[in-house]
């Protein structure tokens, strides 16, 4: 297995896709039934396969992460070679930037100096979608990148 298996809730969410999987592969719902019974790795190894197409969908279509700490925001943008990185590290520990008011506080207090600003570039390895993988298991969120284009028109400056 490449990625991870889905959750029960997720299989749930996914119950028609699932079934097309598996006619797809011309497996009935009666002959799914004997398998789970009667060949239960080979169930197994179905729902390990179809979890991994679903993952390969989804990473393909990823442009951007973001992923919060209190007083660390990372922010990723995924181009075909590279993996861009704009960081905020705030040394005032009485702000929480997962917290409404924290946040607030940052986009208030940008030019402060208890914040800390970087960037950096990296080359992606040859499976791109792995990379993308280990930073969401790490934490890290999908999203559209406008925190990324925000701050990135800022760093240009």
């Amino acid at each position: 297995m490449k990625y991870e298996r889905l959750t029960q809730e997720q299989f749930k969410e996914m119950h028609k896709e699932f079934i097309n999987f598996l006619a797809s592969q011309s497996i009935t719902k009666e002959e799914w039934e004997d398998i789970k019974t009667h060949k239960p790795q080979v169930a197994e190894d179905e729902l390990d396969v179809f979890s991994d197409l679903v993952w390969e969908g989804v990473l393909n279509k990823v442009n951007y992460l973001e992923h919060f700490s209190p007083q660390q925001l990372f922010l990723f943008e995924f181009t075909d070679q590279h993996i861009n990185l704009i960081g905020i590290k705030i040394e005032n520990e009485a702000v929480d930037i997962n917290t409404k008011e924290g946040f607030q506080w940052l986009r208030d207090n940008l030019l402060n100096d208890d914040i800390q600003i970087y960037t950096s570039t990296k080359a992606l390895s040859e499976d791109r979608n792995k990379d993308i993988f280990a930073l969401i298991k790490q934490g890290a969120h999908i999203t559209k990148g406008k925190l990324y284009q925000y701050f990135n028109a800022m760093v240009e400056k």
